[in-house]
């Protein structure tokens, strides 16, 4: 096997876009199915003022709980151009499984498959639930928790006090720098991809 010699040059310009992407947000390419079977792609983002992503799964009791309330947010800022969508972070769960989550739950937005991780890796994500926000040009503008209703495992409000997603919407949604960019998720943690 012949070997090809790349030029420090050519590594160095190669490192200088991997770091431009990842800095400054540039969207991945997807297709993704959601549990209605119809397709969603990145394109839908241009269209919009932000995005929303909830990293869920079907057997965990704290993204369970907040169901409720991603239904609430997504509901909240939908008139006002913001995308949501739930994306399944555990790939090892059959999409049987999700479709009947999804019904018996009663998302009233698409939940996506994501069998690769495309999402997961692009925002960041460690937990479920946790929510990404994003720019239309693919920047993560908060990722973490939807508010401090659950405080560790074990320990949980009955109503939120601090709303940190809604905080990071309104701040961007007014053009204004969004104050937390990042808050601890409590929840179950994604597996990785293999």
């Amino acid at each position: 096997m012949k070997r090809r010699r790349v030029s420090m040059r050519t590594m160095f310009r190669n490192l200088i876009l991997w770091v431009s992407a990842s800095a400054f947000g540039a969207i991945p390419q997807f297709q993704l199915r959601d549990t209605n079977g119809v397709a969603h792609t990145a394109e839908e983002w241009s269209g919009s003022k932000a995005i929303l992503l909830f990293f869920v799964t079907i057997d965990c009791p704290v993204t369970n709980s907040y169901v409720p309330e991603m239904n609430r947010i997504a509901r909240d800022y939908a008139p006002q151009g913001v995308r949501t969508y739930a994306v399944q972070a555990d790939t090892s769960v059959a999409d049987t499984d999700v479709e009947h989550y999804v019904r018996e739950y009663r998302y009233q937005f698409p939940l996506l498959f994501d069998p690769r991780q495309i999402l997961v890796e692009f925002s960041g994500a460690t937990a479920m639930p946790q929510a990404a926000l994003l720019a239309p040009d693919g920047r993560v503008l908060y990722r973490g928790r939807i508010d401090n209703r659950v405080e560790d495992f074990g320990r949980q409000r009955p109503e939120a006090t601090v709303h940190d997603l809604r905080a990071a919407l309104d701040a961007f949604l007014a053009g204004k720098p969004v104050g937390v960019a990042a808050t601890k998720s409590i929840g179950c943690a994604i597996p990785k991809f293999k």
